[in-house]
């Protein structure tokens, strides 16, 4: 099977350490796809990253990592969707630090579709355990697809609902994807990856480490339109999940308990500090509206080209990425996010001086 050379340039660039986060988006708002950054003189590129960073981008440690990946990928079922790429979360291009990969295991077109976070305590009661498979199987027969972060508890039980119905479910990792963790959990990961989608912003082969599980919290609640949170103590990582929903301004919806049980003071916070209140499924699926239950797709229905409205703010003529933010109201990050994917799908050119035009 044949490589892809521009999957090849993104495991080069977020292989590299020194090369995260900023640097990475200073490149990429430079110089445009991947494959540009590393076409650049070295010296050039020093200008704008890290030194030790460039010098590491053509070493042969990063080759055969890269060359790993490409080998995961060719196994059915494994794939690393790019920043730019059209399986790309567009809920993911909202955030703040939306990751430069995802790399996945199983069903991509889960993604995009309507999601509901459900998360909880790792300690959860039997109770809070049924709670979270029984909303989340509810949630899943309405056409929802239930994002949870494999942990003990409720999570796992919401994903075991998720899997139950027509939603299926999305765990997000906070190790490779290639892993599980906790090991307790290697055949419910597996039914996720036939039936679900496993993802992670991690290299294939990272281990669990304490300070990747915060980061990972943030991509729970950025792929969904709201979070549940079922059981959690105060200081708990659920209400990590549930801040970032309500930064990212995603619907946050807490289950109340007992007043004298430590698993419900978070979720009591959480309901005075405004997240709803919720008492059944159907209070969620009416905040969140518009909701169905899910239905095959019409066997012959042709797949229509997506509107683009970043598209519609360009018009025909060439245009730079400071204009089209003062156009479409959004953040350079969100428009070179756009424009790179755009380019892919090869809807939108790179021009010389950093101009942009569209094609058609």
């Amino acid at each position: 099977m044949a490589r892809d050379p521009g999957l090849a340039a993104w495991l080069r660039l977020t292989l590299t350490p020194g090369l995260g986060g900023a640097a990475l988006r200073e490149l990429l708002g430079r110089y445009g796809l991947p494959e540009r950054v590393l076409g650049a003189p070295r010296a050039e590129l020093a200008r704008h990253a890290p030194g030790a960073a460039i010098d590491a981008l053509d070493s042969e440690a990063i080759a055969r990592q890269v060359e790993h990946v490409l080998a995961w990928v060719e196994h059915p079922g494994n794939a690393v969707v790019a920043l730019g790429d059209a399986n790309y979360p567009r809920l993911l291009l909202e955030t703040a630090d939306p990751p430069a990969l995802l790399y996945c295991r199983g069903r991509l077109e889960l993604l995009n579709r309507r999601s509901l976070a459900v998360v909880g305590s790792r300690n959860a009661t039997a109770q809070g355990t049924r709670d979270a498979e029984r909303f989340a199987r509810a949630f899943s027969e309405a056409g929802l697809t239930i994002v949870s972060g494999l942990a003990q508890g409720a999570d796992a039980a919401a994903h075991r609902g998720g899997l139950a119905g027509a939603g299926s479910t999305v765990a997000v990792l906070g190790t490779g994807v290639d892993r599980v963790y906790p090991l307790a959990h290697a055949a419910l990961a597996d039914q996720i990856a036939e039936h679900g989608l496993l993802v992670s912003e991690f290299a294939l082969g990272t281990r669990a480490l304490a300070h990747h599980f915060p980061r990972r919290n943030r991509l729970i609640s950025g792929l969904a339109q709201g979070c549940l949170v079922i059981e959690a103590a105060l200081g708990s990582g659920s209400l990590i999940t549930a801040r970032a929903a309500a930064e990212q301004g995603r619907e946050v919806f807490a289950l109340p308990g007992s007043i004298h049980s430590p698993l419900s003071k978070g979720c009591h916070a959480l309901i005075k500090s405004g997240a709803k209140l919720v008492e059944s499924a159907e209070d969620v699926l009416a905040e969140l509206g518009g909701l169905e239950r899910a239905q095959p797709a019409p066997a012959a229905a042709a797949p229509a080209l997506p509107a683009e409205p970043l598209l519609a703010h360009m018009g025909f003529e060439p245009v730079d990425v400071d204009t089209l933010c003062a156009r479409a109201g959004l953040s350079a990050q969100r428009v070179t996010a756009e424009l790179l994917r755009l380019e892919l799908a090869g809807r939108v050119a790179t021009l010389p001086g950093g101009l942009y035009q569209r094609l058609h």
